[in-house]
């Protein structure tokens, strides 16, 4: 019981730790966590028209929960989630009966510069993938083993996954490496995987290869978000510790500490220490099929700061498309940071045994609970969100009104200042990406092109370069034939009057201004996503598969027992 009770245990003291200015109500609105009272369904979040799928199927899955519950307890729950699953999983997956090495595993694995930086930067559907990528592997190794529904458990855990293009590729990538080899039924096995991960990934690669960019990505981004340096060490070296982010700013200050260099080789070396347990616990080839995932994932998170590497992505994402999904390599550490958990555990399970027989269990348990609390050392500033950078806040007023009057008279709406991310002073002054192509129930035109430091990486929507010269021009917006103009005053530098000519004021209120376009024509009706609709429509017909294979086997299981009741009552 105790086995059971202490991981969850942790994962709960985990959540409340991390999470604990979410008791207080609004949203946490950071980079690209943007949470909306009631995200509005349409098209263009199911197949973006012009922009590659980013969000795909992310933003449709959050309209579709907002349909049944209001986006602050959404969030909520999202994260508390990632937290409370990655410590679960990496607590089940470590091949040990012992519960202090459980632990170990667990806070090597939820407490980390990975999921903190990703965090900060509000990447909480990539934060997903990472909390299910234990539940993968370890139902792969139930498939490999030939375990009753490890194959359900694998594909759901690849499902989650897949809510964004990232985690998506993650877990393809995953089941790529680990199932194939040679045990019963591999072959049926492993294709049955591979073919409903790939369906399971169908909506952002239909709608990756069917957008109006080809999937293509401006190359310039590819130095913007190699990794970079966080202290004394080097990118390389913060990688190896699964920091490493491009974003100096989404970057924990504990991470700039002298000491953490160090303590990342004592983390690889008792990592290195605990192979030789791994080996003799998991099946045969197991570990080495992991090894592959783990150090290739690393490699490709390395791939912009080794020599030549730039050039090779620089190409990649100009001439492949969905290639940009390798621009951050980053964020790819995924399978690296688990390996470096589990093994990190049995390095320190191994060298505790080795103090307990040298001198007493004592010794030894002292070993495993300060290699317990060692990331939370070197990670301090993760607790609390983040020392209060995960703070709720409320939406203005006018964010609702504006929302109404958007709805009763539906169209297309450009957001000014013309920039993907604001700052507004009602949100501490922290950045958040544009709230309105989620929260009003229309098409939202926002400037695609990302800034990075002095580098402007190219956006790849047509119709935001269409505004773009506009605005350069001097012209006014309402020559792009859309129906509303939205002024932010509070997000930026104000707007030229030039670019508001010939609109109608239909709100001004202490934060927006909402325009009217009185030439304004209704374009001709456009046909549903086609292609992208019925990919999506693959996806959930999978997911609902996988979930109805789950609750037969659970009825089985409960119909099994009832029958072998009685005769287990005679046999007594």
């Amino acid at each position: 019981m105790r086995e059971r009770l202490v991981p969850h245990g942790v994962a709960a003291a985990v959540t409340a730790v991390v999470l604990a200015p979410l008791a207080l109500p609004g949203y946490v609105l950071r980079y690209d966590m943007v949470f909306v009272p009631r995200s509005a369904l349409s098209w263009e979040l199911i197949a973006p028209a012009s922009a590659l799928p980013r969000a795909v199927p992310q933003d449709a899955v959050v309209a579709l929960a907002t349909q049944l519950m209001p986006g602050w307890l959404l969030q909520r729950l999202v994260l508390a989630a990632i937290l409370w699953l990655a410590v679960l999983g990496a607590a089940r997956l470590v091949p040990t009966d012992r519960t202090a090495v459980r632990v170990v595993a667990a806070l090597g694995y939820a407490w980390t510069p990975y999921l903190a930086e990703r965090l900060l930067i509000g990447q909480w559907g990539l934060l997903l993938a990472y909390a299910m990528l234990p539940w993968l592997v370890a139902a792969a190794l139930g498939v490999r083993a030939a375990r009753p529904g490890a194959l359900p458990r694998l594909l759901l855990a690849a499902a989650v996954s897949a809510i964004t293009p990232t985690g998506g590729l993650i877990a393809l990538v995953a089941v790529l490496v680990l199932l194939p080899g040679r045990y019963p039924g591999a072959l049926r096995r492993a294709g049955t995987a591979v073919a409903a991960t790939v369906l399971l990934n169908a909506p952002w690669l239909v709608a990756g290869l069917g957008s109006a960019t080809g999937g293509r990505s401006d190359p310039a981004g590819v130095p913007a978000f190699a990794a970079r340096a966080e202290n004394w060490g080097g990118s390389l070296v913060a990688l190896a510790g699964t920091g490493g982010i491009w974003n100096a700013l989404t970057v924990p200050v504990s991470r700039q500490v002298a000491v953490v260099p160090l303590a990342t080789a004592l983390l690889l070396l008792l990592a290195g220490y605990g192979v030789p347990l791994l080996r003799r616990r998991w099946p045969a080839g197991a570990v080495g099929r992991f090894g592959l995932l783990a150090v290739g994932s690393w490699l490709v998170a390395a791939l912009g700061v080794l020599p030549g590497g730039a050039a090779l992505l620089g190409w990649l994402v100009d001439t492949a498309p969905g290639g940009g999904l390798v621009r951050d390599g980053q964020k790819l550490l995924v399978p690296y940071a688990l390996a470096l958990a589990v093994a990190g555990a049995l390095g320190a399970e191994r060298l505790a045994d080795r103090l307990a027989a040298r001198f007493d269990r004592t010794t030894g348990g002292v070993l495993l609970v300060g290699a317990a609390l060692l990331p939370v050392a070197l990670l301090p500033d993760l607790a609390f969100g983040a020392l209060g950078r995960l703070t709720p806040v409320r939406y203005p007023a006018d964010w609702a009104v504006v929302a109404r009057q958007v709805a009763d008279r539906p169209g297309e709406v450009v957001s000014l200042p013309f920039q993907e991310y604001q700052r507004y002073a009602w949100n501490d002054g922290r950045v958040v990406i544009d709230p309105a192509p989620r929260y009003l129930a229309a098409p939202v035109l926002i400037d695609d092109t990302l800034r990075v430091g002095d580098v402007a990486v190219g956006g790849e929507d047509p119709r935001a370069a269409r505004v773009r010269e506009l605005l350069a021009a001097g012209r006014p917006v309402a020559g792009t034939a859309v129906r509303w103009v939205l002024v932010q005053r509070a997000a930026g530098p104000p707007v030229p009057v030039t670019a508001l000519a010939g609109l109608r004021l239909a709100h001004a209120g202490p934060e927006l201004s909402l325009y009217e376009n009185p030439a304004w024509v209704a374009p001709a009706p456009q046909p549903g996503p086609g292609p992208v609709g019925w990919a999506h429509l693959v996806a959930g017909t999978v997911v609902v598969a996988i979930g109805f294979s789950g609750t037969a086997r659970v009825l089985r299981r409960v119909v099994a027992s009832r029958d072998a009741s009685p005769a287990e009552g005679e046999g007594g």
